[in-house]
């Protein structure tokens, strides 16, 4: 079992503070082990990003696939901070990259960069380019400057749950996902509470002439592009490899199902008071004849849907669910994080 320690504290944390909760958790990454922190998005599963054996640990325990790039998380709160990163880790980085960061960072926002030859080929699963996020989260930033002072300049950090499941947005959630696979020595977990934003960093292509919307997440398309002073272009088959995109991803255990409410309410009636190992995620109000059925109501506004998101599907996804249906999201550019998630996930079934 992993060892969890509180780590709200770590909050108001500076660089070199004398926190033994942080320090821990730079001993851990010095070790080569592997460290759960918060980030406002999920739960990431971090070591050492120029350390490839410790990398190697994450690709292990998430059985993930080790062509599939991590991201690379880095320190500070403005473009001065970041810069020394920059330079360790890409080879260039365009005018509308830069723009985007002095926007977004810290934030949920990871950007692809041509990474510069001999570092990080672990973390980047051996492409040439690399992703780099600089996260909000105070206790995520608190780990990143500390980790900076013993000569860690980043933390590949990919969602700390097995691959292609639900990522975790609770210390509980990373805890129950590695169960039985590591133990105390292996991984240590820093509890800071809910993550804020609930979904992925949105992702963006800059290792080309323009930039490539690779994964939406909860930044308005409007605000990204305003931010690099020209439009994002849609994904295409030149795109490089990035995390998260897989065309079946963040799946629960049970067949996820997406369908418009009155299919819903359809599919309801049809079933009767005979329904069992059935749940249900809607925005709508729905008749249901079976006691046996589990409800849970989706908000109505996107970013507190993609707050609880993948908190509900685990809940609903308890032992004798086999299908769980959710309403389509609206069809409005505020859910595209949110569809995008559901999507995945659904075809995973």
């Amino acid at each position: 079992m992993a060892l969890t320690l509180d780590a709200r504290a770590l909050a108001g944390a500076t660089a070199g503070a004398p926190e033994p909760v942080l320090q821990r958790a730079c001993a851990q990454l010095q070790a080569g082990r592997l460290l759960a922190l918060p980030t406002e998005t999920v739960y990431g599963l971090a070591t050492d990003a120029d350390a490839p054996e410790a990398v190697a640990r994450i690709y292990a325990a998430k059985g993930r696939p080790a062509d599939h790039p991590l991201i690379v998380h880095v320190g500070g709160s403005q473009p001065a901070h970041w810069q020394p990163a920059l330079a360790h880790y890409t080879r260039a980085c365009p005018d509308f990259a830069l723009r985007l960061m002095a926007a977004c960072w810290p934030g949920p926002l990871t950007l692809i960069l041509p990474r510069r030859p001999g570092v990080a080929s672990a973390a980047a699963g051996g492409q040439g380019s690399i992703g780099l996020r600089c996260p909000a989260h105070p206790v995520a930033q608190a780990v990143l400057q500390a980790a900076l002072q013993v000569g860690i300049r980043g933390l590949a950090a990919p969602s700390a749950n097995r691959f292609g499941r639900l990522s975790p947005t609770r210390a509980e959630h990373v805890a129950a996902e590695f169960a039985g696979l590591l133990s105390d020595d292996d991984l240590l977990i820093l509890d800071a509470g809910p993550c804020q934003v609930g979904i992925e960093s949105t992702i963006i292509d800059c290792s080309r002439s323009q930039p490539v919307l690779l994964r939406p997440g909860v930044l308005p398309l409007s605000t990204l592009e305003a931010a690099a002073g020209q439009p994002l272009a849609a994904r295409d088959a030149a795109a490089p490899r990035a995390s998260g995109t897989l065309s079946a991803h963040y799946a629960p255990r049970a067949r996820l199902r997406l369908l418009p409410a009155p299919e819903l309410q359809t599919a309801l009636d049809l079933l009767g008071p005979d329904a069992r190992h059935l749940a249900i995620y809607s925005r709508s109000p729905l008749r249901c004849a079976s006691a046996h059925v589990l409800q849970e109501r989706m908000p109505q506004q996107a970013s507190a849907c993609a707050h609880e998101l993948f908190a509900v599907l685990r809940a609903l996804d308890r032992p004798g669910t086999r299908l769980i249906w959710v309403e389509t999201p609206p069809d409005d550019p505020a859910w595209d994080g949110v569809r995008d998630r559901l999507q995945r996930a659904a075809a995973s079934g």
